[in-house]
């Protein structure tokens, strides 16, 4: 398939922030145009009576019991923390 004409590697590059040569540019253009030229082949299927899904099969959520249990123990949980200070991870300061 040959690249669309309203097809602007330029631009499409300039919002993925990619800075491509002349030959990348080339070769997405037409893998570009290639899927295009297919997403315009699937909107001719006729999808009359096809009811519209999220997901190909259901999707339930599944949660377990909320029930109480013991936490961590603190010098587990601490055990591969860098540095550590009463209790708690120290990390760098962040905020000015």
């Amino acid at each position: 398939m040959s690249q669309s004409a309203d097809l602007n590697i330029d631009h499409v590059a300039h919002l993925a922030r990619l800075a491509l040569t002349p030959e990348e540019k080339a070769t997405f253009a037409q893998q570009l145009g290639d899927v295009l030229h297919h997403i315009e082949q699937l909107e001719t299927v006729d999808v009359t009576g096809v009811e519209p899904t999220a997901h190909a099969a259901p999707v339930f959520n599944v949660w377990a019991d909320d029930v109480v249990q013991a936490g961590l123990p603190v010098e587990l949980a601490l055990k591969n923390a860098p540095s550590q200070r009463d209790h708690m991870v120290v990390v760098p300061k962040v905020v000015e």
